[in-house]
């Protein structure tokens, strides 16, 4: 005779199949980080950490309304080391999504070993041109900018106010490379040198001789984290500040002007955002950040804050389920959120299609040295490689 289970049996039976069905969709999506946190770019890192963990804790420790679980992991700004951390991120922690890079040698060395894991990589910074164009990946996005964009800003400022002649100085690496790329594809007068540094480099004496002794009619450098400290110093010191004009990107931000302080004020710089933007999200987001951390943020941490909101939103839209490959690549694709930049959305290369801002070193009214927008230079500005990326 067949087994007929009762009532009670078979209403057991269900509470159990619904409380297991629960606890499988309560299962936290993992999430890996994998930023530089050491050494002197370290402030970099830890703007787009805590921007990030910002946005987590403001939903209760959820993204998407499912709970998730962050390992923040520090590259040291080593690639080799980087590519053996972004390894057991994946094949380990098994983790849903790595989120990273700042810098865009680490990128390089870490975007196949996650990408051919089909394991999605959204980088909060780093924008390497290669991923842009012939080595785009369809498990890859950019929530910042392609790395030339923010110096492009400047490159037409500088045709803008009419220099005629100029010097570029740049470290030596991918990023260093696009930013002489970007400025140069928008300048239209006459490169006086190209003044490449190493990585990392904290003197720049030489340089500042050898800029001096040119007569430019201003520079243009990139020069990230401590690096754009000492730069900025030595630039005042070496009374360069008075004659020739600096502009930068990524040099003159909320991460170096608490340092640099009045060394740096009145400087320029391209960026894709600002403190003062007007919009109902940044002034949350600005405010929020600055009662949690007890500091301004910086781009870096806008960037941190819209990648935990496009997760949000893409994790919502699949309800949770970020096995689905496809839908959830949809779902990214979407970028249905509000961005503290106002508009924002991926072009085809999954690189951000947006505004971009010439900004200024100011104090403001409680003593703070932050940047300020003064003017919109590009509107809907889309990357220089998208056309190569045969997504």
């Amino acid at each position: 005779m067949a087994y007929r289970p009762s009532l009670p049996a078979l209403l057991a039976g269900l509470a159990l199949s619904v409380g297991l069905s629960t606890a499988q969709a309560q299962e936290p999506i993992k999430i890996g980080m994998l930023l530089t946190l050491s050494g002197p770019p370290a402030v970099l890192g830890e703007h787009i950490r805590d921007a990030f963990m910002l946005a987590v804790k403001e939903r209760d420790g959820q993204l998407g309304g499912v709970p998730v679980e962050v390992s923040v992991v520090d590259d040291e700004l080593k690639p080799d080391s980087a590519v053996t951390k972004a390894q057991a991120l994946v094949e380990r922690d098994q983790v849903d999504f790595v989120v990273g890079t700042v810098f865009s040698n680490v990128m390089m060395a870490v975007f196949k070993p996650i990408t051919e894991s089909e394991t999605f990589l959204i980088s909060p910074n780093a924008g390497p041109s290669p991923l842009a164009g012939r080595a785009c990946s369809p498990f890859y996005f950019n929530v910042a900018w392609q790395n030339d964009a923010n110096h492009e800003v400047m490159g037409q400022y500088a045709t803008n106010e009419g220099y005629e002649r100029v010097i570029l100085l740049a470290p030596n690496y991918q990023a260093g490379r696009d930013s002489m790329a970007g400025f140069k594809r928008y300048y239209q007068g006459e490169v006086l040198d190209e003044i490449y540094t190493q990585l990392g480099q904290l003197d720049f004496s030489a340089e500042l001789a050898r800029i001096a002794a040119a007569k430019p009619d201003a520079l243009f450098t990139f020069m990230p984290g401590g690096m754009g400290v000492n730069l900025v110093k030595q630039y005042e010191q070496a009374g360069l500040a008075g004659t020739t004009p600096f502009l930068s990107a990524f040099t003159v931000d909320e991460t170096t002007l608490p340092a640099t302080q009045a060394a740096a004020l009145g400087m320029n710089a391209g960026s894709q955002w600002a403190p003062n933007l007007n919009n109902p999200q940044n002034q949350a987001f600005v405010e929020a950040f600055e009662a949690e951390y007890g500091y301004a943020p910086s781009l870096y941490a806008s960037q941190g804050y819209d990648t935990a909101l496009l997760l949000d939103s893409a994790i919502r839209t699949v309800e949770g389920n970020v096995r689905a490959k496809g839908p959830l690549r949809e779902a990214l694709r979407a970028a249905d959120f509000d961005s503290v930049r106002g508009d924002f959305r991926f072009n085809t290369n999954h690189f951000p299609v947006q505004d971009y801002y010439l900004v200024e070193a100011v104090q403001d009214e409680d003593g703070d040295f932050v940047t300020r927008m003064v003017a919109r230079v590009f509107e809907d500005h889309a990357d220089a490689y998208v056309d190569e990326c045969g997504m």
